[in-house]
């Protein structure tokens, strides 16, 4: 049975060098008499080394895809400025905001220290380095052009968040009026308008129908609360497990978001605008064309692209053009496919994929544009009919009341 790794922690040092100056610094390590062997090997001596002190509240800040990319940017700015690597770790980890992204990069600078290579470092820290990361670093190592390839990782992350940001952007706004909507309804009906109901009873005269069919729908939602929160916690605990459990459910999702009425232009367009700019990245970086698809695969963001994807490396293995099976697998517009003939008949691949991924970036952010100004009349629309309507009828009585007046 395989050893569990020993887990690392931070620890914060103060030393002396052989000039007599005193330093001092953090370090992440399995213990405290590892630093120290790392200091000496400096031309530190140690004088003390202790367990860095934990924030009382929160702990450390969850490492962000974000963190990465700016991690990478800041990287490729200091091998461009000509600062070591193993010194370019110190520097970028030490001055981190992020305790949890300060020891990430101080983990890494350790293994590099003690002989690893800097794309094996990253390999083991699966989570936060993708394999299309390691790869990428693994190529500017063997081609002595490590900061070109970081710059290139850093723009694709840039391109990659800035992508997924819009996308949330398009979906978080409705989804988050729906919920005030929802919340705003269910107070409505189980405290507000019973007190008008209460207030009816002494009238002495038939309520309008509008009014007893909201009444009687909030002494229904009253009585039965429990059973309807309970559907609905089981369906979004359901929808959770089989996203979560199920592949077919994964599939028969992926396929759904593609052909949907609203969404499906903008999920369309994202994942070409994924496609086109992992590849790009891959192939701008040496790393061939078959061997890429996988991480480009991987990158798709959407299983259904996915498997057309590994469908299109497993023929270009066999020796077909690229754009005769992007046209073959019938997910790709016709100006994607001319882009990439162009691209193979002129040497230029890279730059095509590079310009096909820019213009439908900036399709992604019209189509969002577009989305959420489409989508602001219908919701207010929906708000007017639910809230406005629960308003009128409880408002009605009275006006009616008025008029016999």
């Amino acid at each position: 049975m395989a050893k569990k790794a020993a887990k690392k922690i931070q620890f914060a040092w103060e030393g002396v060098n052989k000039q007599g100056h005193k330093l001092k610094g953090e370090e992440t390590a399995v213990s405290a008499d590892l630093v120290k062997a790392n200091l000496r090997k400096q031309g530190i001596t140690p004088k003390k080394v202790k367990k860095k002190a934990q924030p009382l509240f929160g702990g450390a800040k969850k490492i962000t895809p974000g963190d990465i990319a700016v991690f990478s940017r800041q990287l490729a700015t200091m091998l461009k400025a000509g600062v070591p690597l193993v010194q370019s770790f110190g520097i970028v980890g030490e001055g981190h905001e992020n305790p949890a992204m300060r020891e990430l990069i101080l983990g890494i600078k350790t293994d590099v220290e003690a002989g690893g290579t800097f794309h094996q470092a990253l390999k083991k820290n699966p989570d936060y380095f993708d394999d299309l990361f390691c790869n990428l670093v693994d190529a500017g190592e063997q081609a002595g052009a490590l900061e070109t390839l970081l710059e290139k990782i850093a723009t694709y992350k840039e391109k990659t968040e800035s992508l997924k940001a819009k996308i949330k952007k398009a979906l978080v706004y409705p989804v988050s009026v729906l919920v005030v909507a929802m919340i705003v309804t269910v107070i409505l009906l189980m405290f507000v308008v019973p007190v008008f109901a209460d207030m009816f009873k002494g009238f002495g005269a038939d309520l309008p129908v509008f009014t007893q069919f909201v009444v009687g729908l909030s002494d229904g939602f009253i009585a039965n609360w429990y059973i309807i929160f309970g559907v609905l916690g089981g369906i979004i605990f359901g929808f959770k497990t089989l996203k979560k459990k199920s592949e077919a459910f994964n599939v028969w999702l992926d396929n759904f978001v593609l052909k949907a009425p609203v969404i499906s232009e903008l999920t369309n367009k994202a994942a070409i605008a994924r496609f086109s700019r992992t590849l790009a990245t891959m192939f701008t970086a040496g790393v061939p064309l078959v061997e890429a698809m996988d991480s480009v695969a991987g990158a798709a963001g959407n299983r259904t692209y996915t498997k057309a994807i590994l469908r299109i490396r497993d023929d270009i293995s066999a020796g077909q053009q690229l754009q005769i099976s992007l046209q073959q697998s019938g997910l790709f517009p016709n100006m994607v496919i001319q882009m990439v003939a162009i691209g193979e008949e002129s040497g230029a691949l890279d730059d095509m994929l590079s310009k096909v991924a820019d213009y439908y970036e900036e399709q992604v952010d019209n189509a969002v544009d577009s989305l959420t100004a489409m989508m602001e009349p219908m919701i207010m629309v929906f708000l007017a009919i639910v809230i406005g309507g629960l308003v009128i009828a409880m408002y009605l009585p009275i006006f009616m009341m008025g008029d016999a007046i």
